[in-house]
């Protein structure tokens, strides 16, 4: 084929490819603080009541790939935003025979987004990091949904996560002795906005 007709081929092949939407990537989240909160449950001797409570500062990042059916997550919580609502009990809960908030002022939990349904995951399978000890976590999302944020138009994604561990096995066995059961529920709600606006795809040239 001669160069100059070439040419024409060139550019069709170009407008082509151009019109084609972009491959799926990996999008990053930052984990908003003021929607956020890991809440938890906790027995009072020995099935009398259920405490409840929640921290109020947890930030951290989310990276997602829905495409491909893969994610992590990282959150660090500052534990002496502990808030059951009574601060005599949040006093207690930061000393030393549970939280130990001067000594470990930080929790950390850190996992990957698995078991994906419809592009949106169902599970985090993970390990927690609480007085410096790390014990696997895993959380059972709940529910799962991504849409443009109402203000801003980046992409914003909820969910509702659901878990559960021993606290005396970090070490925080106050009560036990008294009948307490060692058992935390954990139900985590949680939104993150996506770091990047929305990729505008290239319209072709005509």
């Amino acid at each position: 084929m001669k160069p100059h007709r070439l040419i024409p081929v060139a550019l069709a092949l170009a407008t082509s490819m151009a019109a084609l939407p972009a491959a799926a990537a990996e999008v990053a989240y930052t984990l908003d603080p003021a929607h956020t909160f890991p809440s938890f449950e906790a027995d009072h001797l020995g099935g009398l009541s259920v405490w409840r409570g929640k921290f109020n500062d947890t930030r951290g990042s989310v990276h997602l790939d829905r495409e491909a059916g893969s994610g992590r997550l990282e959150a660090v919580v500052d534990v002496d935003s502990i808030d059951f609502g009574l601060e005599a009990m949040n006093a207690k809960a930061r000393g030393p025979s549970l939280c130990d908030a001067v000594r470990w002022p930080q929790a950390r939990y850190a996992g990957r987004l698995v078991d994906f349904v419809d592009g949106r995951p169902t599970r985090v399978q993970g390990e927690l990091i609480l007085r410096g000890v790390n014990r696997p976590l895993d959380l059972q999302i709940r529910s799962f949904k991504c849409m443009p944020h109402p203000q801003h138009g980046r992409e914003l994604c909820g969910a509702d996560a659901h878990g559960s561990f021993q606290r005396d096995a970090f070490g925080m066995d106050a009560g036990k002795d008294y009948g307490f059961d060692m058992a935390v529920t954990l139900r985590i709600q949680a939104e993150a906005v996506a770091d990047q606006p929305p990729a505008v795809a290239p319209v072709a040239s005509r």
